[in-house]
């Protein structure tokens, strides 16, 4: 999060995270993840390390929630830790954001490609480049296996 800090829009830089949802302590599943208690106008930041210890996520100008389309402001964002940090903004090319269901998590898109997906058990996920945010694959393959994934939200 201090390391994300700075790529934070400006008038969230000083307020305080909390971390809403953790598989360590909540277990791998979207639903928990969808309950998590955040408010509906507060921004997420999902934090994601998969079994070859890469590390990347998206920022979120609202809550990450279940969704019939796709949702999300211009200033939502994927990231990624491969080697040092690297921000992947909005193109302005498409509004194709965040869009969830119980099966499927999927932020960034574009002519059939997800910047970042996840699936309903949050075991595995995947990364293209895709049109929203002119993205890399953000870990080492198109298709990873999820470690860790924690959502943090503001207090």
């Amino acid at each position: 999060v201090p390391q994300l800090s700075p790529q934070l829009p400006p008038r969230l830089t000083q307020q305080p995270w909390h971390l809403l949802y953790s598989t360590g302590r909540d277990g791998f599943s979207l639903r928990t993840l969808y309950r998590s208690g955040a408010r509906p106008d507060s921004p997420a930041l999902l934090l994601i390390r998969d079994t070859e210890a890469q590390a990347f996520g998206a920022f979120s100008a609202t809550a990450i929630r279940s969704s019939s389309g796709f949702y999300g402001t211009g200033e939502t964002f994927l990231f990624s830790f491969c080697p040092e940090l690297k921000v992947f903004r909005w193109t302005g090319r498409n509004d194709f954001f965040v869009k969830g269901d119980v099966n499927l998590l999927m932020i960034g898109g574009g002519s059939g490609r997800f910047g970042l997906w996840l699936d309903g058990d949050l075991h595995h996920g995947g990364s293209q480049p895709c049109e929203t945010f002119d993205n890399e694959t953000l870990s080492q393959r198109e298709e990873f296996c999820i470690q860790d994934l924690e959502v943090w939200g503001l207090a």
